[in-house]
């Protein structure tokens, strides 16, 4: 009998040996609403790697308008992109696994880092930056250092400090003193870096210390290095240097697909499901914002995250991205179920928002 239980024991370990190795991992749906999965049974995520679809038409799409989407990526020199669809890879094209910076795409990702520690008090969205002891080569105003936390996340601080790092709109900006916090958006890297010194400093934590322990393991992002990253900028612009991230186009889509998942992942909450919410929720609109050549785009801002301002009704209704120079793009469409990552290496090519909507347009036009 002694011998016969061991071999059940030997049993039940080798089955769940065998369910923890499965490409991916159910968990029961849980409440249905807006942003959860249309009512499929059951939320599927990836486990060690990412599994593809049986086929396009079991999901709701037309292979040959999948085809398109992929003729349409040939065009352009988009090096990476992955559609994910109910947990599942729909559409995949180029390299998914090189790694590369993702520009100004790390700014929604330490808005997903914030989540945690907003929830649990460590750092409060009301304190200001005299109160935090934020300051800045030459100083700031004594009007600056009014703006919050709240401010700076939804780039409205009114502080326009030169930044450590270009590719920004502060060359656009009002004179320093001119407006008051909370009143103005101007996308400014100032606003984004010293986010980065604050949270550093109420948590305690490096910035990618956070970003290994709080978001990749759980994830299980594939190809996640931390000694790839650390924090640059000119220090005689500004103390507050900018925390660029390098990724890979699969481990891109994996948090897009826990912000689809509101921030659960195989029924572990990584972010508070009220901080997505609150974080991809539109503070300013496209018409308000400023310089007016921005407000082109059609995307409002919430906490460092963009947000869709398609037609009511639109299947895009409710979708957000994190959009980074040259082609680097995180977009969620909850209405759709759907995840995109896209990827474009660095170097003297880039694909801009409108060609890469223009993928992601075709993609909408594939289902059936």
């Amino acid at each position: 009998m002694r011998r016969l239980g061991r071999w059940w024991a030997a049993c039940l370990a080798l089955l769940l040996v065998a369910g923890a190795c499965r490409g991916h991992q159910t968990v029961p749906a849980p409440r249905p609403d807006a942003q959860d999965h249309l009512g499929q049974g059951e939320v599927t995520f990836p486990g060690v790697h990412w599994d593809s679809v049986l086929s396009a038409e079991a999901v709701g799409y037309n292979s040959t308008g999948l085809a398109a989407v992929r003729e349409y990526l040939a065009t352009l020199p988009t090096t990476g992109f992955m559609a994910v669809v109910h947990g599942r890879v729909l559409v995949s094209y180029g390299d998914l696994d090189s790694l590369s910076y993702l520009a100004s795409a790390r700014k929604s990702v330490l808005s997903m880092l914030f989540g945690t520690y907003v929830a649990s008090g460590k750092i409060r969205l009301d304190r200001n930056l005299a109160d935090l002891g934020i300051d800045d080569v030459g100083g700031l105003t004594p009007s600056e250092r009014l703006a919050t936390v709240r401010d700076l996340l939804s780039a409205r601080s009114g502080v326009y400090h030169p930044a450590s790092n270009p590719g920004d709109n502060l060359d656009s900006a009002p004179p320093r003193g001119s407006q008051p916090h909370g009143t103005y958006y101007l996308y400014s890297n100032w606003d984004f870096n010293a986010l980065g010194t604050i949270f550093e400093h109420e948590t305690g934590r490096s910035i990618y210390d956070a970003l290994q322990a709080d978001l990749a393991r759980p994830i299980g992002m594939e190809d996640f290095r931390r000694d790839l990253h650390e924090r640059s900028g000119d220090t005689t612009r500004s103390r507050h240097l900018a925390y660029h991230m390098i990724l890979s186009t699969r481990d891109m889509a994996r948090l897009g697909y826990l912000m689809l998942r509101n921030g659960n992942w195989n029924g572990r909450q990584l972010v508070p499901r009220e901080w997505v919410r609150k974080s991809t929720s539109i503070v300013t609109p496209s018409r308000d914002m400023h310089p007016a050549f921005v407000r082109l785009g059609g995307l409002g801002y919430g906490y460092l995250w963009w947000i869709l301002e398609p037609p009511r009704g639109s299947p895009l209704e409710g979708a957000y991205s994190a959009r980074g120079a040259f082609g680097q793009y995180i977009a969620v469409f909850p209405k759709l179920d759907l995840v995109i990552a896209h990827k474009q290496a660095p170097g003297p090519a880039s694909v801009s928002w409108e060609q890469f909507m223009g993928a992601v347009n075709r993609l909408v036009a594939a289902r059936r």
